[in-house]
């Protein structure tokens, strides 16, 4: 993530020129091995091919038509929000309801981790981070916090929940940061 797209440019134009070359070689064994073929297999073989290079001159024309970089200043700044969400929250169910937008159903988490936390089947440090969490989920959300809440986020939120923070109020719009969030919670799944 740290190249900021610079090898993945790289790779892309690696790419590129190997398909050219590969489609120019199919070519070009196609009509060294033509006395071989039957008129319809030539035919159709080179039909293919042709296809195939015509759809690449698409390709090429679309990449050549924008920016050849595929990450641009924007897409840095999702790269940062990402690498901030994926920090912050280690939960990937608080990430789920934050991305579908449910400060019910998160309230309702924060409940019932609370009441495992009383009757020993939540330990302190899971808690902890899993309350920061949601507090954190909620305040994005725009919900009114406690100042019990208030006071509890500030003491024990991370770097990484700051880091988050800062970065998603950078980037300005919360359907972009919902937008992420849903990216995680997919990412998660897989």
């Amino acid at each position: 993530m740290a190249s900021r797209g610079t090898i993945e440019t790289s790779k892309l134009k690696q790419n590129l020129e190997e398909q050219l070359d590969r489609l120019m070689q199919q070519l070009q064994d196609l009509e060294e091995c033509r006395d071989e073929l039957d008129a319809d297999e030539y035919e159709e073989t080179k039909k293919e091919t042709l296809e195939q290079l015509s759809e690449f001159s698409d390709s090429l024309q679309k990449i050549m038509s924008g920016n050849m970089t595929l990450v641009d200043e924007l897409s840095g700044m999702q790269l940062a929000i990402q690498a901030a969400i994926s920090q912050a929250f280690k939960t990937p169910e608080v990430i789920r309801m934050f991305a579908k937008k449910q400060p019910g159903q998160l309230r309702t988490r924060l409940a019932e981790m609370d009441r495992d936390l009383i009757v020993g089947k939540l330990g302190r440090d899971l808690h902890t981070q899993q309350k920061v969490e949601i507090l954190t989920a909620l305040r994005k959300l725009g919900e009114k916090l406690t100042p019990d809440d208030e006071t509890f986020l500030s003491t024990n939120a991370g770097a990484a929940l700051s880091q988050f923070e800062r970065a998603s109020s950078d980037l300005g719009s919360g359907d972009k940061v919902f937008a992420l969030a849903s990216f995680e919670v997919e990412k998660s799944k897989k």
